[in-house]
This record gives structure tokens, sequence and C-alpha cells, in this order.
């Protein structure tokens, strides 16, 4: 079988980088003209302007709201409004009272329905369960192998509740990306298809037997063995009030014997229900006659807490009113961004300036790498934007300007590595590939380290911080795609050209101007500390000092020493001289 060299592996590589941004611009290009996409990218809410909506909290009997049940009905709002597609959104409280929502463009009816209506809590038990993704058309249930109810439902676990349309939908359901679109209300007499986020799981629910309002508290704290000892397992407390304890007992006692019937039947399981969405799936593993149990599993502290707030306030006897819509301009406006661009400009032709200088005609492709790599992060952000409604934000923008040193990085320690095999005595075809070898190490440690400080700053940062650390790590990503699939190739092929073959003192890759002396003197002589050009014994000429002294640099210390020893005993210029301080005394 034959072996493919670096030219037909760099061809390969350049092919392959030109077919994806091919691929991803057909893409766009597709979006674009079905009317779905943009060519521009999207922009949040501080550089294009949106709609500010100003809430009031309204409570069933007239009760008064307090900070813990607004704050509570904030994080709701801004997992339906994240839910719904929209970036960058700013969700706030004002006065203690009302709540603030400042979106991006001009949100839908459904939009404006979802931020107002109340949430929705309720407890309905497991039915079927499976895996998120969607069954595909050729693998569905055909028509006449559908379920068909054989009785009217007798409890919320019968699996007469489902028909061959519920079916149908669950087939079609997808709880992994991509998402199917699903309402955030339902019919609480009916069954329910529903994902777990998370768990990437699908279940088909009964109808709602607790509702969320029957909920009287939520607490979180470490369990507690059969005989009282605290265990390091986090659990989660429940207490219902009468009437819900009293459907609870029935309820717990239906699923436990399904439990003792078969520890894995998923119809033991009776899922907490928020806004449509499963937050969690308990077995029964008792009858509880009081109204007081205990959720564990694989809780961690911060998780133990999000759920008892989530069953302590999910039932919040809160709706909103709309008290005032207006339009908002950006917040900072068309002359930012372009100050934030021209500053990037700005930079981007230092680096090109520097690159120029530096590297000579092998500057040109440290800017076509930049301009490839500014190529594939604009496509991401604009494909994002239409299938993530991923909007650019200003700070999203400062990590794109950040970016543009940490990819010239990359390039210069590839070059310098490079340099460095000419100036051992190598060829550059060997120089190229012995420099690639050490430097991708170095590159690959520098962007992982990139990577690991932008997906922890995304996780743990609030509001717009979070589109500088997305953009940072898309665009270490962009720079290694560039690296590996253009630099590296083109230089590759760049090797075994005469221009740089052969070290025209343009190139940027002249030995000579490296001050690189052949390993290999010819005649079976190796290179010596006297064959390396030394300003100090005086073998080079004043036009080629540059050289000499980065010659001279490179030598090692016993070449070195040896070579200040040999200049010594060769009486060579400066050999002997006494020290300014002395005289000489003559005899």
């Amino acid at each position: 079988m034959a072996r493919t060299g670096p030219t037909t592996n760099a061809r390969r590589a350049l092919l392959w980088l030109a077919a994806i941004i091919i691929v991803a611009a057909v893409v766009l290009g597709g979006g674009v003209a079905a009317g779905a996409a943009s060519w521009a990218p999207k922009l949040a809410l501080d550089l294009e302007g949106g709609t500010q909506m100003i809430l009031t909290p309204k409570v069933a009997g007239g009760a008064s709201v307090n900070e813990q049940q607004l704050n509570q009905a904030v994080e709701i709002i801004r997992q339906r409004v994240d839910g719904s597609g929209v970036s960058e959104a700013q969700i706030t409280t004002e006065g203690g009272r009302n709540v603030v929502v400042s979106m991006p463009g001009k949100p839908t009816d459904q939009q404006r329905q979802l931020i107002q209506a109340s949430a929705d809590l309720s407890f309905r038990a497991v039915i079927q369960v499976a895996a998120g993704a969607a069954v595909p058309k050729a693998a569905q249930t055909p028509p006449d192998k559908l379920p068909k109810p054989t009785a009217k439902p007798v409890n919320g676990s019968d699996p007469n509740w489902i028909d061959a349309a519920l079916y149908q939908q669950f087939e079609n359901t997808s709880c992994v990306p991509p998402l199917t679109d699903r309402p955030t209300t339902s019919d609480p007499a009916k069954p329910l298809v529903s994902c777990e986020p998370g768990s990437t799981l699908k279940y088909i629910l009964g109808p709602v037997e607790i509702p969320g309002t029957d909920v009287k508290d939520a607490t979180y704290g470490l369990a507690q063995g059969a005989q009282g000892v605290t265990t390091n397992q986090w659990s989660v407390n429940l207490s219902l009030n009468a009437a819900g304890a009293k459907t609870f007992q029935a309820v717990t006692q239906r699923l436990y014997q399904k439990y003792l019937a078969n520890p894995n039947d998923p119809q033991a399981q009776f899922a907490i229900v928020l806004d449509n969405n499963v937050i969690s799936a308990p077995r029964s593993q008792a009858v509880i006659s009081d109204g007081n149990s205990s959720i564990t599993g694989n809780f961690t502290e911060q998780s133990a807490q999000q759920l008892s707030q989530q069953l302590k306030y999910g039932a919040l006897p809160i709706s909103f009113s709309i008290q005032s819509e207006e339009q908002v301009s950006a917040t900072l406006g068309s002359q930012q961004l372009q100050m934030g661009l021209l500053a990037g400009l700005i930079g981007l032709l230092l680096v090109v300036v520097y690159s120029l200088f530096q590297y000579r005609a092998l500057g040109f492709v440290t800017v076509l790498s930049l301009v490839i790599a500014g190529a594939l992060t604009y496509l991401a952000i604009a494909i994002l934007g239409w299938t993530e409604n991923y909007r650019l934000s200003l700070a999203g923008v400062a990590g794109i300007i950040v970016s543009i040193g940490q990819t010239a990085d990359s390039f210069i320690v590839y070059f310098e590595r490079v340099r460095d095999e000419l100036r051992d005595g190598r060829g550059l075809i060997a120089a190229v590939e012995n420099g690639w070898g050490r430097a991708k190490r170095t590159i690959l440690a520098s962007k992982a380290v990139n990577l690991l400080a932008a997906v922890v700053l995304y996780f743990v940062a609030v509001g717009n911080v979070k589109g500088f650390a997305f953009t940072l790590g898309l665009t270490a990503v962009a720079d290694l795609i560039v690296v590996f699939m253009f630099t590296h190739p083109m230089l590759q092929l760049l090797a075994r050209t005469r221009f740089f073959g052969e070290g025209h003192k343009f190139s940027g890759l002249d030995p000579k101007r490296l001050g690189a002396v052949p390993l290999y003197r010819g005649a079976g002589r190796l290179r010596t500390p006297g064959d390396v050009p030394s300003v100090a014994n005086g073998q080079l000429k004043a036009k080629n000092t540059a050289a000499a002294g980065e010659a001279e640099r490179r030598m090692t210390i016993a070449e070195r020493k040896l070579a200040a020893k040999q200049h010594e005993m060769s009486g060579g210029p400066g050999a002997g001289k006494p020290n300014d301080n002395s005289k000489e005394n003559d005899r």
C-alpha cells in the first residue's frame, strides 16, 4: 500500500478546510434564501436595542408578594425567555415590586403570554419513558400497531390514557437538540408528553393528580439513615397540605405496588412537572400517609437547593400584567460599536505590520491565516444566530478582538520553531516538519488553557460576560482549525518552492540571515565551534554582524567556551589586551 507524503497530506488538509468553509457558506446561504437567516450576525440588546416591558405581579386572593417569591418568579421568567430562543435578554426587579424584562427585537404574542403566565407546578404519574431522541419516520410504529385504548382509564398510571395521536406525538418529540417546540401550559385533566432537561429522557405522563398549590413547604439537607444517622447524601424534603397529603397517600400506595413488582418499572415513578418540563421523577419506595416525603438521588448541595426552591415557589400564585411596553434604543449604540471595530482593525493592522516586518514574505501566511480564522468565526456566529438565536453583544466583539493576538501567537510559536531548526543547520523541509512536531504541542496546550478559561467563565459569569467567554472559546477552536488545516499545510507546500526552499532574503527563512551553519561541513567533517561565525573572533564583516550575533547566541555553552579558548590561543583581535584601568610595562 502506497504511503502518502507530506505534500499529499497538505493538499488534502487544504481541500478539507475549503470544503468546511464552502459547506458553512452554502448552509447560511440556504437560510438566507429561505428568508429564515441573514448574512449579518444578530446583534444583542446593547447594540441593536429592543423592547422593555415592566411587569406588575398579580397575586391570587390579593396577597402581597415577598422578596423570595419575586426572585423565584424572575428566575422562572428568565428560564421561559431563554427557552423561547431569546438570547442576551435582561430580567431584573425594580423597586422590590415590579419585574423589568428587556429583550432584543420585538416579542411575539406567544412570548408575551409566556412571560405573563403564572408558574405551573404539578405532580403526574409516569406511564412510559424512552430515550429523548425523536424516532425516525422509517422506524415509527405502523398505524395498525398504534395503541388503542380498551377501556376508560381508572387512574393516572393507566396505559389506556395513550391513544394513537398521543403516541405519535411521543415518537416525534425530541428532547435532545434539535428540540421540538412544545407549549409551556397544558390541560391538567389530560395526559402529557414531557422532557426532562439534562437527562435526555422523554415521558408520557398521566393527568395532574396533585397541583403545585398543595405544596406547603420544601427544604433540603443531608439525608438521614434508618437509625437516624446523618449520611453524606443530599435530599429534598417535601411537605404537602391536608388535601395534597390525602391524594399523595393513594398515589404512593398505587406506585409502591408497582415498585414491589418491578423496581425498574417506569410506572413506579411520580414526575414533578414545572412549565411542562419534568424536573424530577422519583420512584415511590414507600406508602406516605402524612404528606411528608424525602426525595433522594444523585443530588449535589446545589441541585438539592434548586429543586427545593422550585418546589417551594414553583406554584407561585403570581401572574403578571404588562404595565408598560416601549422600544428602547441600543444602550451603547452604533457609535460605540464602530469604535470597538476600529480598535479591532487597528490591532489587526499592527499584527499584520509586525508579521511582515519580522517574517517578510512568510508574514503573508499569517495574514491569510487570520483572514480564514475570521471567516470561520463570522460564519459560525451568523449560523448560530439563525439556528440558536445567538446574538452578538459588545462583550462578544471584545472577545473576538482579544482573540486576534492569541491567534497570532500560534503562528509566531510555529514560525520561530521552524527558524530554530534552520539555525541548527537543517534544510527547510526538515525544519518545517521538526518545527511543527515541537510547536503543535505548545499550541495545543495554549489553546486548551484558553478553552478551559472560556468554559469556566461562561458557566460562572452572568450577563454580557457570557458573550465574551463564548466568542473567546469559539475563536480558540477556529484558531486550531486554521493552524492544523491551513498554516502548517501551506508551509509544507511553500518549503518545496524555489523562493522559500532556497532561502531568498525576503522569504523570512534565509539561513544566512538567521546565522545558520550546517552541522555537516562536507568531506566527513562536522561543525565545530570554530566554524560558527562570531563577532568576537572577527570572522565576519560588518554587514554580517547581526547574523554573527545570532549565530553566537545559538552556540552551546561548550562551543562558546571552546571558541573562546581557541581565540585566545590564536592571538586574535582583542586577545591578551589589558583592562582599561591597567598599565602595560614594556621591558
